[in-house]
């Protein structure tokens, strides 16, 4: 499994009223399960095989499926936002649940969320309110010398009824899903993240650098993208927060070095236990390797990452409950 992968993967797992909630925006019927032991021999099996990832969220019409997902992971998919911007109990992240439920019919993917926000509030006695406050980041900016990228064609829309290659996956992240598919043959990624762009990676084991080639992607998207790596990295655990104004699409290539963030990775999905004995170890460098740092890398395409403090908006939970009411 490649590491872009692994980070998606480690993610998606560890990963007023707010909304009037009516009849349209709640599941027919849903179990809710506390997650089995994960095996991780049985998930990189599954993502050999293809298909949607029996771990994190999958959404079609027909069923909602969120396979060992913590409250936090839930939460932050259900309100769109990233799990850094969730406030509430030490203990929300630790106990993981799998939720199978049916779409009502006739209702679409995008209205996934909302149901999943009804089902929380319904079983776990969600209650929580929104804050906006000054958090630190780090601010992706246009360089001193300006912008070194020429502006392409939009991307097209993630299409989540196209069939699957053989060994093709696909996850949902926060902006939406992601198909990603493993090249056995030269060991390259290729992600399709739908308006965001799509995505070629290779990583050099030698030097420990990923060259990353986006095609028609955003500064938003590059900036979600960027977030995975920075809170992998030694950044603080902060977000990237995309205030280039630019409203664009862009083909870029893009270096840098992982060896740091590889040795940081492992030791997080070790505490997690998500890496046993008899699971693939990921690469590891026996010294650091070669290749720009990940704010070298993004300077070389004129732009900028500044530490700042900007307004987050937090959800602060003001009521949960450990285990749901009965299915």
């Amino acid at each position: 499994m490649s590491f872009r992968s692994c980070i998606c993967l480690f993610l998606a797992i560890t990963g007023a009223a707010l909304a009037q909630n009516t009849p349209e925006s709640s599941f027919e019927v849903a179990s809710v399960k506390q997650s089995p032991p994960m095996d991780m021999q049985k998930l990189m099996a599954a993502a050999q095989a293809g298909g949607r990832m029996p771990i994190g969220p999958s959404v079609d019409r027909a069923q909602a499926q969120y396979r060992s997902m913590s409250l936090t992971a839930l939460i932050a998919l259900a309100y769109k936002v990233n799990p850094s911007q969730i406030t509430g109990p030490d203990w929300l992240p630790s106990a993981r649940w799998d939720i199978v439920a049916k779409m009502p019919q006739g209702s679409s993917v995008d209205q996934a969320p909302a149901m999943l926000r009804t089902l929380l509030e319904e079983r776990f006695k969600l209650s929580l309110h929104r804050e906006t406050k000054d958090h630190p980041v780090l601010a992706l900016v246009v360089g001193k010398g300006g912008l070194k990228l020429q502006e392409c064609e939009p991307a097209k829309p993630f299409d989540s009824d196209a069939p699957f290659r053989p060994g093709e996956v696909e996850i949902t992240e926060s902006d939406g899903p992601t198909r990603m598919y493993s090249d056995k043959a030269t060991g390259d990624t290729f992600m399709d993240r739908g308006v965001n762009g799509k995505f070629r990676i290779r990583m050099d084991q030698a030097s420990m650098v990923m060259h990353l080639d986006a095609t028609s992607v955003t500064m938003a998207g590059f900036a979600e993208l960027l977030s995975q790596y920075a809170r992998v990295g030694n950044s603080g655990g902060r977000s990237v927060v995309n205030m280039t104004g630019l409203k664009g699409s862009y083909n870029l290539k893009f270096d840098f070095s992982v060896a740091e963030l590889i040795a940081t990775l492992r030791t997080q999905m070790d505490a997690a236990g998500l890496n046993p004995g008899g699971a693939p170890a990921m690469p590891v460098a026996s010294e650091p390797g070669g290749g720009a740092s990940l704010v070298e890398a993004v300077a070389a395409l004129g732009l900028k990452l500044e530490p700042r403090k900007a307004p987050v908006e937090q959800l602060v939970i003001d009521h949960v409950e450990k285990m749901p009411t009965e299915n």
